[in-house]
């Protein structure tokens, strides 16, 4: 059963601020439900929402299907946020690592619907009431 403690949160605290801060980023770090730990990206030097509106574009252009654009705010994939070109991969992965730390595990089996692992990861960008903030160029 998935679960991380406002302890463990403190443990991988530094880390993830540290990754915020090498890349231009104010976040926060909270945890859900006791079984995911969040980081909420609220402004920065990084064009997040630019980024994903130009994946979303070469998505339904490959595709054939409808662009939906991103305006204010989106949840990032964590499982696939890493595989972003350039500094928002980079961003992703470091992020990423900074929020698994040592402790993180997953042995999850989805062939028997068997789900278990350490805790859960949320990134969130911008949020519904409060939109990421674009600081850069």
């Amino acid at each position: 059963m998935a679960y991380v403690s406002q302890d463990q949160k403190k443990k991988l605290a530094p880390g993830i601020k540290a990754v915020l801060a090498k890349y231009g980023v104010k976040g926060t770090i909270g945890v859900n439900h006791h079984s995911t730990l969040v980081v909420n990206i609220k402004e920065g030097i990084l064009d997040f929402i630019g980024n994903a509106n130009k994946k979303n574009k070469a998505y339904a252009e490959r595709t054939g299907s409808q662009f939906y654009e991103v305006k204010d705010n989106y949840q990032a994939n964590p499982y696939h946020a890493d595989g972003d070109e350039g500094v928002f991969g980079e961003f992703f992965g470091e992020l990423i690592a900074a929020m698994k730390g040592t402790d993180w595990f997953d042995e999850s089996d989805i062939m028997t619907d068997y789900f278990h692992t350490a805790w859960y990861l949320d990134i969130n960008i911008g949020k519904w009431n409060k939109p990421y903030n674009y600081t850069g160029a």
